[in-house]
């Protein structure tokens, strides 16, 4: 999915210039947006990789012209709609038009400092031996899936070195599609920053990514001097 939302070496966006003394919240509805997604995620409606697609995949022009827990409140908006637990008229018009869907669970005030407190771990027993160890090249793959994918564009069909070894943890291409968890080795890879930017890089740059199993294959052989 090569949505807005991957914009890693992209130009012309202008410079990055982060607010000095940001506030966590620029109005007291970014509060009511964080705390009914979070609420609403709890319901086990969907999967916080889904909940992610549905932010990362809308319009780029939608995406770009929103501030950030805007592109979240439109994200809930589209899981409701798409879960059938509101219409696109109801979110419209603020009033429920036919009687409620319902959920698995719900988040009672009383537990939520509990319930953020455990998190959501989402790493899971291995179901196969890690393809790769510590000090292996590998090659990213290219690929330009329409679904959800966490492989950054900049950093595809490049040559990197495994540094560190994870786990296996929950697959988001998958989670996000209804196709289950699809646990998956996660290794951190680093690339030189000439390999991904060509020779206009910094020599001195490198760049850590931790990236799934399923993104990776060995590197070619270099040949023998």
């Amino acid at each position: 999915m090569n949505g807005a939302q991957d914009m890693g070496g992209q130009m012309g966006f202008g410079p990055v210039a982060p607010e000095e003394n940001e506030p966590l919240f620029h109005g007291a509805w970014e509060k009511r947006a964080l705390a009914i997604t979070l609420a609403m995620g709890a319901t086990g409606s969907w999967t916080i990789d889904r909940s992610r697609f549905m932010r990362e995949s809308m319009p780029p022009a939608a995406y770009l012209s929103k501030s950030y827990y805007d592109i979240w409140a439109t994200g809930l908006e589209r899981l409701l709609i798409d879960t059938g637990l509101a219409s696109a008229e109801e979110i419209l018009t603020g009033h429920a038009l036919t009687p409620p869907a319902p959920v698995k669970r719900v988040l009672k005030a009383a537990d939520v400092p509990a319930v953020l407190a455990r998190g959501g771990p989402c790493d899971r027993p291995a179901t196969a031996p890690a393809r790769f160890a510590v000090g292996d090249r590998v090659m990213t793959r290219i690929m330009h899936p329409k679904t959800h994918t966490r492989l950054p564009r900049y950093a595809r069909g490049k040559p990197g070195r495994i540094e560190a070894v994870h786990g296996t943890f929950v697959l988001p291409d998958t989670n996000a599609h209804h196709q289950g968890e699809g646990p998956a080795w996660l290794y951190g890879i680093v690339f030189d920053g000439r390999d991904l930017w060509g020779p206009d890089g910094d020599p001195l740059l490198t760049v850590r990514i931790d990236l799934f199993e399923p993104y990776l294959e060995p590197a070619p052989l270099e040949p023998t001097p």
